[in-house]
């Protein structure tokens, strides 16, 4: 039976409708997909973004602490240094003081005579020389000629030695030291400088860890004590 112009129209629509009902659907089919990678896509380059900004960011983080460390170490080191100023500032204001009373011990003609003699018999026992020249202040010359005529016969009763003792009246010490004398061998080449200042340097180094402790205590980072 011969189909009808009606019945062709009839099934070319039907064919059309089940080809674009399958266009609709793959349509769908690949719109989904693209959805899924490009979600997947854009997760993966979220996640990538995420992981370098926690990078810099980490980066950063660790920066600012090594600056802070760095300035922290030499905010310390800074405040180490003024406590060490403050604290030689005090020790020398100490010295200061205790040069002072030195001063005053050369006002006192008893006490002073008595230390001459111990600085001069003390300057011949050093040397050891049979000719010595002693140098001291002007205003001091009969005092240390005093205390050489009375340690003499000690230093020669000691070494079983003679000794024959200039004192310098061309080159005198300075006015402004606190006192006392150097001595010098028979050429000038060895000296013992016997001058109240050089006693209080030595006195000084040799008790500066007891001071030091006195003053500010004990270092607790200090190992030994010998």
């Amino acid at each position: 039976m011969a189909l009808t112009d009606a019945d062709v129209q009839k099934q070319i629509k039907h064919m059309m409708g089940f080809i674009e009902q399958e266009a609709s659907e793959k349509v769908e089919e690949i719109d989904a997909k693209a959805e899924e990678e490009f979600n997947i896509e854009k997760g993966r380059l979220v996640q990538t973004q995420r992981v370098k900004i926690m990078g810099h960011y980490e980066k950063k983080e660790k920066q600012i602490d090594q600056h802070k460390k760095i300035r922290m170490s030499n905010l310390m080191n800074q405040a180490r240094l003024k406590v060490l100023n403050a604290r030689n500032d005090m020790i020398t204001d100490l010295l200061n003081e205790a040069r002072q009373r030195l001063a005053e011990i050369a006002k006192d003609p008893a006490r002073y005579s008595a230390l001459l003699e111990g600085l001069v018999l003390q300057g011949f026992y050093q040397l050891l020389e049979p000719k010595v020249t002693i140098r001291c202040r002007q205003q001091d010359v009969e005092m240390v000629q005093a205390a050489v005529n009375k340690n003499i016969p000690i230093y020669k009763e000691a070494v079983k030695s003679n000794i024959v003792v200039k004192i310098n009246q061309e080159r005198f010490l300075h006015s402004d030291i606190c006192g006392g004398i150097e001595v010098y061998n028979d050429n000038g080449k060895i000296k013992v400088s016997n001058t109240l200042e050089n006693r209080l340097e030595l006195t000084a180094q040799q008790m500066m860890p007891e001071i030091r402790q006195d003053l500010f205590g004990a270092n607790p980072n200090r190992k030994f004590t010998d």
